[in-house]
Formats: C-alpha cells, sequence, structure tokens
C-alpha cells in the first residue's frame, strides 16, 4: 500500500504496512520452485537461482515504492567517478549509497558537499546482477542546517571588513528620480513593486534588470548589479532595489553569496534589498543600505508617498498664503505711513500749516495788543511830556494828562487825585483806566 508524500507528488510506504499483504516468501509475489523443507515437517519452501531472487527483490521494490520520494539526509564521501556524483546518505543512524548520473549532475543548481545537510527527490535503483541497492538523485538542494551554516560563514568573513558595519549604510535619496528593479520577470514581486511605485509616486522612473533568482545564479546576480554600478550615471539611476517574493529560507541561499556581498557594498549607488518574508535575513539584507521585509516594502521605503507629500503641500500652500498676506498688509501699512507723511512735507501743505500758524500768532499778537484793550474801553493816560501815567502819585492838581482811547486822544486837566489803595493788587494797571 502507498500513501501521498508530499506535494512533488513522491510516494513511500508506511512503517508496519505489508505491501500487497504478502511478504518476501509468499509466492504470489516472489516467484520459485517448491522443494522439500529439510526440518521434516513437510512445510514446502521457494527455490530460487541467485538471477531469481535478486530479480525477486526488484520487482518487490518497484512494486513497494513510489517512482519519487522525499529523503534529508547528510551528505558524505561525495566524489566524482567517470562524470558521475557519488555519495553517502546518512542520517546518524543509518546511511544509504546516493549517485548523481553525469546526465544529471549538469542540470543540477546545488552540488552538495562533504557534511551538507540536503533534501533529495530521489528513486530507488536496484542493480540485479550484484544486488546492489542505491538512491538516484533527480535533485537535492541544500537543508536549513546548511544553509544557516554558510550564511554565519560568510558573515563571519565580511564582518571584521565592515561591509556589515551600520555606519557604512548610506542614505536613501529622498525623491529619487530613477532607479533600477533586479528581479525576476514576469513575477508576483515585479507586478506589486510597479504598482506600488505608480501609486506612491509616478514621476520615478523604473529600469527593470531581469535576473534569475532560483539555484546557482549568483554570478548571473553579480554580472547585473555590476553593469547597473557602471552604467547608472548614463541611466540616471540614483537607487537599486535587489528583489525576490517568498519562497523557503533554502531557496533564499543564493543571496548568502560571499561575491554577491561583496558586488553590493561596492555598488556607487545606495542600495535596497527586499527578499522573502519578513522573517528571513540574509547576507545581501545585511549588506544593503537598506533592509526591507518584503520586495513591497522596498519600494515603500525608497519612493514617498504622493498622497502624503500633497497635503504637505497643501498645507506649505496654505502657510505661505498667510505669510504673503501678512507682508502685503504691513507693506501696504507702511506705504501708507509714508503717503502720510509726503502728504505732510508737501510745499502746498507746508505752506498752509505756515499760513495757519501765522494766522494764530496774528491772532495772539492782536489779542494781546493796546490798541485790542483800547477798543475794549480802556485808555492811556500820558503827561505832557508823554510819559506814560503809572501811578496817581505822579500827578498833580492842574497837570495836562493827554487820554488816549480807541479812536483818537484827549486833551484834559487834572482837578483832583483820589488814591484807591485798598483796591490795588496784584494784576491792577495804573496806566489804563476805563471810560464809561
Amino acid at each position: 500500500m502507498t500513501v501521498p508524500f508530499d506535494s512533488l507528488g513522491a510516494m513511500a510506504i508506511q512503517p508496519g504496512i505489508k505491501t500487497g499483504g504478502q511478504g518476501l516468501g509468499q509466492q504470489p509475489i516472489v516467484p520459485g520452485r517448491a522443494m522439500a523443507g529439510a526440518t521434516g515437517s513437510g512445510e514446502t519452501l521457494p527455490r530460487y537461482s541467485v538471477a531469481e531472487l535478486n530479480g525477486a527483490i526488484a520487482n518487490l521494490l518497484e512494486r513497494g515504492f513510489a517512482p519519487r520520494f522525499l529523503l534529508e539526509a547528510t551528505v558524505g564521501r561525495p566524489q566524482l567517478k567517470k562524470g558521475h556524483l557519488w555519495l553517502t546518505l546518512s542520517d546518524g543512524e543509518a546511511s544509504i549509497t546516493g549517485v548523481v548520473w553525469a546526465s544529471q549532475l549538469r542540470r543540477l543548481s546545488y552540488e552538495p558537499k562533504d557534511g551538507d545537510g540536503v533534501i533529495v527527490v530521489g528513486r530507488l535503483n536496484f542493480w540485479s546482477a550484484r544486488a546492489s541497492l542505491a538512491v538516484q538523485i533527480l535533485d537535492v538542494r541544500p537543508a536549513l542546517s546548511t544553509v544557516l551554516r554558510q550564511f554565519e560563514r560568510v558573515r563571519a568573513l565580511l564582518e571584521p571588513e565592515g561591509l556589515l558595519a551600520p555606519e557604512r549604510k548610506r542614505p536613501l535619496p529622498p525623491v529619487p528620480r530613477r532607479i533600477a528593479l533586479l528581479t525576476s520577470a514576469p513575477s508576483s514581486a515585479l507586478a506589486d513593486m510597479l504598482r506600488t511605485a505608480s501609486e506612491r509616486w509616478p514621476g520615478t522612473g523604473l529600469v527593470v534588470v531581469p535576473i534569475p533568482v532560483q539555484g546557482a545564479v549568483e554570478a548571473a546576480i553579480v554580472a547585473a548589479i555590476q553593469a547597473v554600478g557602471e552604467h547608472h550615471r548614463n541611466l540616471g539611476l540614483e537607487a537599486l532595489v535587489l528583489a525576490r517574493g517568498g519562497g523557503s529560507r533554502e531557496d533564499l541561499s543564493v543571496f548568502d553569496g560571499e561575491a554577491l556581498a561583496r558586488a553590493l557594498a561596492a555598488c556607487p549607488i545606495p542600495v535596497v534589498c527586499g527578499l522573502g518574508h519578513e522573517d528571513d535575513t540574509t547576507i545581501a539584507d545585511l549588506v544593503a543600505d537598506y533592509r526591507a521585509a518584503t520586495p513591497t516594502a522596498a519600494i515603500v521605503a525608497l519612493l514617498p508617498d504622493r498622497k502624503a507629500a500633497q497635503q504637505a503641500l497643501s498645507q506649505c500652500r496654505h502657510h505661505v498664503n498667510q505669510i504673503v498676506r501678512l507682508r502685503l498688509q504691513s507693506l501696504a501699512d507702511a506705504l501708507s505711513r509714508q503717503r502720510q507723511l509726503l502728504q505732510r512735507l508737501h510745499p502746498d501743505e507746508r505752506l498752509s500749516q505756515q499760513r495757519t500758524w501765522l494766522k494764530q500768532q496774528l491772532q495772539l499778537l492782536e489779542a494781546l495788543s493796546p490798541q485790542h484793550q483800547l477798543r475794549r474801553g480802556f485808555a492811556l493816560v500820558h503827561d505832557r511830556d508823554g510819559r506814560l501815567i503809572r501811578s496817581v502819585d505822579a500827578l498833580g492838581k492842574g497837570d495836562l494828562l493827554r487820554v488816549a482811547i480807541s479812536d483818537g486822544e484827549i486833551l484834559a486837566r487834572v482837578e483832583g487825585v483820589e488814591p484807591r489803595r485798598e483796591e490795588q493788587g496784584a494784576g491792577s494797571s495804573p496806566t489804563l483806566g476805563h471810560l464809561g
């Protein structure tokens, strides 16, 4: 009885289940010639030649195992013989011989080394002539333990050189005019990146550089990175994105290579890596200037958000309008003050002001002049010599006086003097008298 083993269609026998319900000694599966038993019990045993026995074993194996199956093991003592790769597959408790035929070896993307943990897609090969059993390896890939060991080996090699140091990371361009996308094409990762770039910042030009991302393709990826670095000025490139969609950690092992790490470190423009899933970390991620969790996240990290930029621009426009309005109002107020000053300094205005001032001064002089007092009914008294009489003490009976009033003079003679000393005080004037 056989049961499915994995998505590749491999099959395996479940432990403890007999094939067809019959064992090796049952004639319906293993034909042979009957012979009398040597125990004297009358038991009949099958009889074989060596070729018949080996043929029966081959028939049993062919019927009991699926055409393909998966095998997880550790590789031991790999060696080439006549172009074929022979090795031992072991799990620590048992071992079996494995072989990769020369025709298949040329198509493998990974050639295992001694001590590597591997996952093998294989089938059983049984040579009846010598009863020799081996696993024919159809495909092989490194197990996670081998991938992690390679990761640590390259990391230990590059870290002392400072290639993984945070201080050597270059800042990403704030608004790149053109970037290079290194990924497989066509692929879902490329489609996601193109869509995200169009939504976030369609003004950035995209140069798609198709690369293989599966198998022994490190040399091809390195060549693509070096070509981008050589022509980045002519193409106007400001950043490089190295991306690969999902997959197992084993599938990402190509990005753990030393040559790839050095090519990324030597790239003249900033490098963003978006490889696999968020939890996957490769040597390329550590060397890159920025590590993104996914290819889409790499575009998000590299390109600004158009909507956020539009909102910020709108706010800036509002602030600028406010500043301009305030500035224009300030200039208008200053201009108004200057206009008022010019008006005050205009010759006509100055003349008008001077006329007003002179008029006020004339009015003041007129108010203070003696003639004004005379018009109010006061009079100026002089003696015959023209001296102004300021006190009655300066007069005597019979003195001649000249009394000036508003419209002329009166000649008079003093008949008598009557002093009024009790009425004299501050502000009284003996020279002015009220005629009434």
